[in-house]
């Protein structure tokens, strides 16, 4: 075989160096798609079959306090004791859910005259409220990239 000259061997080498860069840029959209979640959040124990839960996802503590757009809603009609969300494509970072339980569909939450729930509510992660939401702190989860759950008691 001849010996390739010094002019073949560096085209050779720019030819080779512009295929690995383009499959790089080929391979770049999923490498981006493999750095996204997917969190689905499990609202279990639910005791009344009828109504929807209605849900809110935060992902950041402005969201969190309805001073900014949410990373996602959701409206889940309930026909048993368990209701999922999924959200795909999310960013990784911190999220925190807050839902209620409309049980008879009204499209809002029940008070009482004093202004307290009549209806189930609850918040992501085991987040409790005291004279009113739980904290961004207190409610707040990591999400990482892939595949993430986030289970929540709500009745």
């Amino acid at each position: 075989m001849p010996a390739l000259s010094q002019a073949r061997r560096a085209a050779l080498a720019h030819i080779l160096s512009i295929a690995l860069a383009g499959a790089a840029l080929i391979a770049a959209p999923d490498a981006r798609a493999a750095d996204t979640a997917t969190l689905n959040v499990v609202f279990k124990g639910i005791r009344t079959p009828t109504g929807a839960v209605m849900m809110t996802l935060a992902g950041s503590e402005a969201a969190y306090g309805d001073k900014a757009p949410a990373a996602g809603q959701a409206v889940l009609k309930v026909e048993g004791a368990e209701v999922t969300a999924t959200f795909n494509g999310l960013p990784p970072g911190r999220y925190a859910v807050k839902a209620f339980h409309d049980v008879n569909g009204d499209g809002k939450m029940g008070q009482n005259p004093f202004g307290i729930p009549t209806e189930p509510f609850a918040f992501s992660n085991g987040a409790r409220a005291v004279m009113g939401p739980p904290t961004w702190d207190a409610a707040s989860f990591e999400v990482t990239a892939g595949a993430n759950t986030q289970t929540i008691e709500i009745d």
